[in-house]
């Protein structure tokens, strides 16, 4: 098997980030373990995607992994049919979008069927082992303080996880179970491990204000 070249220049992205996704993106590359917070809108899992197809694309990492949990924001969605990437399709289209918008579709398509980008649910975790990937992890408001501590045991040699979540969107039905906010505020002092924040609102201009007033309202 003939070993990949790296490219001679930077990869090519068609969505560019602003100043405070660089600087988030830069805090990826320097660490083992990055948690992106920030509310709706504020470009948490394009940051995080593009930095890891950076990644795979300079040859600086083996593959990206995909993963997320299986929560809804309410609404129930029952049995899905078809393969493990048909049920986790409607969770994990959030990932596969902020990829497309970033980079060549056909290229994306190519890397999934390569086996370059894997989706794993977070229930099949348990005896993973995750060397030299990088693995982006979706939706981390909604994964219990158990999972969290089941995935952050997986990371082994050559790997970086990112972590994005909010924790306005906390969608499990007793939100106290939730670990991210014990992760964003207990890890800190740990070395290789960083947590960032972002603020700037990517969406329609009226989205902003109308989250200041839910979060008003929740105290």
């Amino acid at each position: 098997m003939t070993e990949k070249r790296k490219p001679k220049g930077p990869i090519k992205f068609q969505v560019a980030l602003n100043e405070e996704q660089k600087v988030a993106k830069q805090t990826i590359l320097n660490n083992k373990i990055t948690v992106i917070r920030g509310f709706a809108g504020s470009g948490k899992t394009l940051t995080a995607v593009q930095a890891a197809l950076d990644l795979l694309f300079s040859r600086q990492t083996d593959k990206i992994v995909l993963t997320r949990p299986a929560v809804t924001s309410g609404e129930e969605l029952g049995f899905l049919p078809g393969t493990k990437e048909d049920k986790l399709a409607p969770y994990t289209a959030a990932l596969y979008d902020a990829m497309s918008v970033l980079y060549h579709k056909e290229k994306i398509e190519k890397e999934i069927l390569e086996g370059n980008i894997e989706v794993i649910p977070l229930a099949f975790l348990r005896g993973r082992n995750f060397s030299n990937c990088v693995v982006v992890v979706d939706e981390g408001q909604n994964i219990t303080h158990s999972q969290m501590e089941l995935l952050l045991g997986r990371v082994c040699q050559g790997t970086k996880m990112i972590i994005v979540g909010d924790t306005a969107q906390i969608d499990l039905k007793d939100k106290k179970q939730s670990g991210f906010h014990f992760l964003c505020n207990n890890f800190k002092e740990i070395d290789g491990f960083s947590v960032v924040t972002l603020a700037t609102n990517h969406r329609d201009s009226i989205v902003e204000p109308i989250l200041k007033i839910y979060a008003d309202h929740r105290g």
